[in-house]
């Protein structure tokens, strides 16, 4: 009997790659398997809707179901999450010292609806009483002129955004200073060339970054799965089979990061490293499913919100496949 035949487009993660070699299939399922870096699978399946699944934005994925007749529909499978305190950079030239200065000051973000500037801007009003329409943001290309917002955005007039120039880019002016701080999802060129002009906000940010976990329990999700809607509605099933996959090749991720005969990665404190993980945050502690992400993607829609991008805050039941909320028992 024939599979349905799907074309997925996600990064080359270590907890997706049995989905890529073929150790782990989706039952009913033929996948074809295309590992393409993130920008690359969120300007293409955002704009041009070209895959059947992909690897999606989380704060991306929250805006289309917004628009009217919403593209997409969602798996609680979190292929991406990351501690964002490390992602907030400023120039030299700026004088910011703490969170507070950030205040009034004119910030880069390579877009504004980016999954990791609205969880940044969420920890600097909680934590630090930075109010995301406190400052300039300036939009555009972090190493590259000419990004634009992927999805058009009708923010409130107190969020003040401001395009770059054609030629400009946000690494560049963060060093001459010509913006005071960026957040962003990479770390900026000039950060490795010019480290006398690009610094850290958090020099200590695994320190921050692992009590700030132990204050809410928290570990930011970046990315979801996303499904077009299409394909979902022809095929209800493909929701749970797609998420039971991801979930086995997960499995093995973790079976291999505990092998200590030899090391999975080129990590040379790989096992410190696991063990370090493991009695911060748990055993699973980059949980899939809904249960155990609840709370993480209510604090993240209420940013979401509170930053304009979506006209009243979504509740997280909403983003996924109904399919995917309980299994059967036995």
């Amino acid at each position: 009997m024939s599979k349905l035949r799907l074309t997925l487009a996600c990064w080359d993660y270590d907890r997706t790659r049995a989905l890529a070699d073929g150790r782990v299939t989706p039952e009913g399922i033929d996948l074809n398997f295309l590992p393409l870096h993130v920008e690359e699978t969120f300007f293409r399946m955002l704009r041009n809707r070209e895959f059947d699944v992909a690897e999606m934005s989380l704060s991306s994925y929250c805006v289309s179901l917004t628009r009217e007749d919403p593209a997409f529909v969602a798996i609680p499978v979190f292929p991406s999450r990351f501690f964002r305190h490390s992602c907030i950079f400023v120039s030299a030239k700026s004088g910011i010292s703490e969170p507070k200065d950030l205040i009034g000051k004119r910030i880069g973000v390579p877009e504004y609806q980016m999954t990791a500037p609205v969880w940044i801007r969420g920890v600097l009003a909680d934590e630090y009483g930075v109010d995301p329409a406190s400052v300039t943001y300036f939009s555009g290309g972090e190493e590259e002129p000419g990004r634009d917002e992927k999805l058009k955005l009708n923010l409130p007039a107190r969020f003040k955004v401001v395009p770059i120039g054609p030629g400009q880019t946000l690494s560049a002016m963060l060093a001459a200073g010509e913006i005071d701080a960026l957040h962003s999802a990479r770390t900026p060129s000039t950060f490795y060339s010019q480290p006398h002009a690009v610094q850290r906000l958090f020099p200590n940010f695994v320190e921050v970054e692992k009590a700030y976990f132990q204050r809410t329990g928290i570990f930011p999700i970046m990315h979801v799965i996303a499904i077009r809607r299409s394909v979902y509605e022809a095929n209800r099933w493909i929701a749970q089979s797609l998420l039971k996959a991801f979930e086995a090749a997960q499995a093995l991720t973790y079976a291999n990061l505990a092998v200590t005969s030899a090391m999975t990665t080129m990590l040379p404190w790989q096992v410190a490293a696991v063990e370090e993980a493991r009695a911060e945050l748990g055993d699973d502690w980059w949980p899939y499913g809904f249960a155990r992400n609840r709370a993480a993607l209510d604090t993240f829609l209420r940013y979401h919100h509170e930053q304009g991008l979506t006209p009243k805050k979504l509740e997280p039941e909403a983003l996924f496949a109904t399919e995917t909320f309980e299994t059967f028992k036995i």
